[in-house]
């Protein structure tokens, strides 16, 4: 597996159904119909030549790089970013995020220096300048479509989004949707909050995947917030939401919220994940339930598309270092820890066509 470096990007919304970019296509060609299109310009870099095998990408779950308005300073984010700085929180983890074609977390939170809270029950956020956390752990792309994107109001929103445009990170959320570009293969994402918006993310949803594929994805991911927090089992809505994702085009569908971890269903050909559970989670100083799992998906690539079943493998984590308290730095799991989260995985998949093997294969049956 080669060494990733960040390939070119393109935001897509409501209103801009293709970009017209051709496979092979200059990154400098690329740069000037994104900036013509009033977009953030992509990096400059060439992608790296198609490889002949398939596409790798890695999936996380819940990152909210701040914290919650009610804490104080010690125990927090903030000071162990302070202690530490950008490249602590994912060290971990960083050497998987770099060894394979796409890294996307679901980025729960906001980047903003705004006070204007909304009332709600738990707020959270971070620095505009945490947007270095990605950058530093080669996180390529993030889901923004959850309860907690709206934390600050519109001026939160607004901060953030200039927060991922700064560092050239794609991200999605409601009509919003993003394509990663990486060795010439076109990943296109849709993020979406059933939490607060119930059944209206049906339209998100399927329409953005019509424009994704409009706009030439080879390969597109269905991110859903959804499921209620701390329920291992995923509810009958999650079920059928997951199937008409993947009706409507969808090659995988990553789910998050609940906190904890779900299980893996199989359906039609494609897998959902139903929770990947927190994952460098700064929302809670040291939650009772540590355990988390990274899901590396390998797309086969025939001819420069995407051809095939996706394989999926589980690699167990905790959302911390130590177990004594969440110190932000989430870490892949010794091997006791390992078999026993690959046990419990197995037993959230019990109503499905799924397991997980002491290796971490995902098999359907």
């Amino acid at each position: 597996m080669k060494r990733k470096r960040r390939s070119h990007f393109l935001w897509i919304t409501a209103l801009i159904f293709f970009i017209g970019f051709g496979t092979g296509s200059p990154a400098q060609e690329t740069l000037a119909k994104e900036t013509a299109a009033g977009e953030n310009p992509a990096d400059e870099r060439q992608p790296d030549k198609a490889q002949a095998q398939g596409v790798t990408i890695t999936l996380a779950g819940d990152c909210s790089l701040g914290k919650l308005s009610i804490h104080g300073y010690e125990g927090t984010f903030y000071e162990m970013y302070d202690k530490y700085g950008p490249s602590y929180f994912f060290k971990n983890v960083k050497s998987i995020f770099e060894d394979d074609d796409m890294t996307l977390v679901n980025f729960e939170g906001v980047l903003t220096r705004s006070n204007h809270i909304v009332e709600k029950q738990y707020n959270i956020k971070g620095e505009p300048e945490f947007n270095q956390i990605l950058v530093e752990a080669g996180i390529d792309a993030v889901s923004f479509g959850n309860n907690h994107r709206i934390d600050y109001g519109e001026e939160g929103v607004t901060d953030t989004i200039e927060a991922f445009r700064e560092i050239h990170m794609p991200y999605a959320y409601d009509e919003h949707v993003g394509i990663y570009v990486t060795n010439g293969i076109r990943i296109g994402f849709v993020s979406v909050n059933e939490v607060y918006d119930g059944i209206r993310v049906e339209e998100y949803l399927q329409q953005g995947i019509i424009r994704l594929k409009e706009a030439g994805a080879n390969l597109i991911l269905a991110c859903c917030h959804w499921g209620i927090e701390g329920d291992h089992y995923p509810n009958d809505y999650q079920k059928e939401l997951g199937r008409k994702c993947i009706d409507w085009g969808a090659d995988l569908v990553v789910g998050s919220h609940p906190h904890v971890l779900q299980g893996i269903d199989y359906y039609n050909g494609k897998y959902i994940i139903y929770s990947l559970g927190n994952f460098c989670f700064g929302g809670n100083r040291n939650p009772k339930n540590k355990d988390s799992m990274m899901i590396r998906a390998f797309f086969p690539v025939t001819e420069g598309a995407v051809k095939g079943e996706a394989l999926l493998s589980v690699i167990p984590c905790t959302i911390s270092s130590v177990e004594s308290r969440n110190d932000y730095c989430p870490t892949v799991a010794e091997e006791g820890r390992r078999g026993e989260i690959f046990k419990k995985l197995n037993r959230y998949c019990r109503d499905f066509p799924v397991s997980v093997g002491d290796d971490g294969r995902v098999t359907h049956h």
